[in-house]
């Protein structure tokens, strides 16, 4: 293709993962294999039929009482969880205003709803209010805590405020904050006291938690209508009892990682303090963007890194804008010191 963007599957064996959101090692170290209580059997049907059962119940109380949350309700992604949600709680005449950054899942899911919706600039709190100040019906706010890309975090106690002043509802994707961000990694929500301030929170399990699938929390009535109005739970099969089992030892793993957090936010301000030849985004967390504008010349510098054995993968526009290509590194606490100064050595 012309722009270089065609995109394949790949695959690095062996080499020093510095691409995987396995933050905590967690699936690195097989850490959820002991103490399981799973049975490996299929889930047989949607929650709605066959599916529901009682180990996933008993999860769900159990992550809504370490979110400090009313409720919550699994999904079988990330994916599935926002898409579910954001597809069918706003309705039409309402709006949605989201940060231009959010996940793919966040846009397919607005995408879906019959509200109307707008994007703002990044993390611009005047670039908001200037969009809640125009908008109709029931107004909901959706951002990420950590984004994806850029590993910086949203401007959460303005937000709140904002949506305090408009009677907007908050939306927060916790995806990349999960078990990484606070003292016990129960993301920036709860770190900044805000738990009870905020309509829904989506936090997903197929990163730090080492697993899969999503949870959807808020309060019981949100957990009513999405039960039986979310398409994507309503019409999949849910997760097996094994995949919930896994949810559920998680739980009782990255609470307790108290030096994973603390060496990995060495790790990072390690990163962070280095001179190297390329643009470096600024980020407190173990996503570090390296930007290396144009498909060609980031595909060119992550294969000669992984030519070093280092597992470093291109984000090629248009995942990300024109001419912000990049690397995105992702630190880890199974990665050492001397791994990561050779990283450095090779972008300096």
């Amino acid at each position: 293709m012309s722009k270089q963007s065609l995109r394949q599957l790949q695959q690095h064996a062996g080499a020093i993962d510095f691409c995987s959101n396995d933050y905590l090692g967690i699936a690195t170290h097989h850490l959820l294999n002991q103490g399981s209580k799973s049975q490996a059997s299929g889930s047989t049907g949607s929650r709605l039929l066959a599916g529901n059962y009682p180990l996933i119940n008993e999860t769900e109380k159990k992550i809504a009482l370490f979110h400090e949350a009313a409720t919550a309700l699994i999904f079988n992604s990330g994916y599935d969880a926002n898409v579910g949600l954001l597809s069918c709680v706003p309705q039409k005449g309402d709006t949605i205003l989201y940060d231009y950054l959010s996940h793919a899942s966040i846009r397919d899911g607005i995408r879906l709803s019959f509200a109307r919706s707008f994007s703002f600039a990044h993390n611009d709190l005047n670039d908001l209010e200037a969009k809640l100040k125009q908008a109709t019906g029931t107004i909901f706010i959706v951002t990420e805590s950590v984004f994806s890309m850029d590993g910086d975090t949203c401007p959460l106690e303005a937000l709140i405020h904002l949506a305090q002043r408009y009677e907007a509802h908050l939306i927060i994707d916790e995806a990349h904050a999960t078990g990484v961000v606070g003292d016990k990694g129960e993301g920036l929500v709860q770190q900044l006291g805000f738990a009870s301030q905020v309509f829904a929170r989506i936090h997903t399990f197929g990163k730090a938690c080492g697993c899969h699938g999503a949870a959807v929390l808020g309060s019981e009535q949100l957990r009513t209508y999405l039960i039986n109005f979310a398409r994507s739970l309503m019409y999949s099969t849910s997760l097996p009892e094994h995949a919930v089992a896994m949810i559920s030892r998680s739980y009782d793993v990255f609470p307790a990682m108290h030096q994973e957090r603390a060496y990995l936010k060495s790790l990072v301000e390690l990163f962070q303090s280095s001179d190297i030849r390329y643009e470096k985004l600024i980020s407190h967390t173990p996503i570090q963007g390296v930007v290396v504008p144009g498909n060609t010349a980031v595909k060119e510098l992550a294969t000669q890194l992984q030519s070093h054995h280092f597992d470093i993968r291109p984000i090629l526009y248009p995942t990300v804008p024109e001419g912000k290509e990049r690397l995105r590194l992702v630190l880890h606490s199974f990665n050492t010191i001397d791994q990561v100064n050779q990283l450095i050595q090779h972008l300096s």
